[in-house]
């Protein structure tokens, strides 16, 4: 894992009159999912392709665990960070097998040796080895060559993944597959990911953190929840649908709703369950309130009463921030 840290960076091209990126500084923490979202032309492309010195910055820096990008080769740099774009960018003329070797091949890693971790990563993204290490790109569907896209960018083992729009091809289904598929992948390695979407939905989804940017400029940055409870403006507010009733019991956590347990042997919900879900199974059971429960423990319970104090009739969030409600869920 690694920690990526922008100190004031400005990146302006040649001939134009103001930057794509402007004067941005923000750190993504060791092993965090950061997502870069905003409307076209924003910079967030620009951000995510100056880590792996595609592009370098005019000014200000881009740390790695303390270190100066520009302090390191730029090729000694790209293999040591994976890249996943989505076009995917599979040789056509090579196995998935070969595919997924390409980077530690130009390691001076040699097929023998690499069997092993070949075969770990496609059963990683879902791609039985026996079945798909001989097929070509070609005859793979699209989130098939996706996964393949994955599992090359984790085959050196970088301690930073860099994504750039990864699943916009796709379709809706195939999408969230995919999506389900990084979360649970993310849960066993651990990597430092800075993920660039145009979608709101897929960066609450997968965030651990979102960054929104307006115009080459750094407007907000915060857990999910906190975007959709304090926007910093306008532009964030309906970006994010901080106004959507839905979105809020979709990413606001049931601890935000607790209140003392009167039924100890009641139903249960974990502490990292949203409200949606929290509602649902209010709804579905029947019961009258959910014990809420964190590491074996009840934290409170929530209620149909408990929840609709949380959001107010016009769909405005009532008021605790993360740290307050005791939030230590993705959202």
């Amino acid at each position: 894992m690694a920690t990526i840290e922008f100190v004031d960076v400005t990146k302006t091209y040649p001939g134009a009159t103001k930057g794509a990126v402007e004067h941005v500084s923000f750190t993504v923490p060791s092993g965090d999912v950061c997502m870069l979202v905003g409307t076209s032309g924003s910079g967030k492309t620009t951000l995510l392709r100056m880590v792996n010195r595609l592009i370098d910055p005019t000014s200000g820096s881009i740390l790695i665990d303390g270190q100066p990008i520009t302090a390191r080769d730029p090729i000694e740099l790209r293999r040591s960070i994976g890249y996943v774009i989505q076009q995917v960018g599979l040789f056509p003329h090579l196995t998935i097998e070969e595919n997924v070797r390409v980077v530690p091949s130009i390691m001076g890693q040699s097929a023998k040796d690499t069997q092993g971790r070949v075969d770990e990563l496609l059963e990683l993204v879902g791609l039985p080895p026996a079945e798909f290490r001989s097929r070509y790109p070609r005859q793979l569907s699209g989130g098939q060559q996706q996964r393949v896209g994955l599992a090359r960018a984790l085959a050196a083992d970088p301690t930073v993944l860099l994504m750039d729009e990864p699943f916009g091809a796709l379709d809706a289904i195939t999408r969230g597959r995919m999506q389900e598929e990084l979360l649970r992948i993310q849960t066993g390695v651990k990597k430092t990911i800075l993920f660039v979407t145009h979608d709101v939905e897929e960066a609450f989804k997968l965030g651990d953190q979102v960054v929104v940017l307006s115009e080459g400029h750094l407007i907000q940055m915060g857990k999910p929840m906190e975007l959709l409870i304090s926007p910093a403006n306008d532009f964030v507010r309906e970006l994010v649908g901080a106004d959507n009733v839905l979105r809020q019991f979709e990413y606001v956590p049931v601890t935000t709703a607790l209140e003392p347990v009167t039924n100890a042997q009641g139903a249960t919900i974990g502490a990292e369950a949203m409200l949606l879900a929290a509602l649902l199974k209010l709804v579905q059971s029947g019961a009258s309130e959910l014990v809420v429960v964190r590491d074996g423990a009840p934290v409170g319970q929530v209620t149909l009463a408990s929840i609709a104090r949380v959001i107010r009739k016009d769909g405005a969030f009532a008021g605790k921030t993360g740290s307050e409600a005791g939030v230590t869920s993705r959202a």
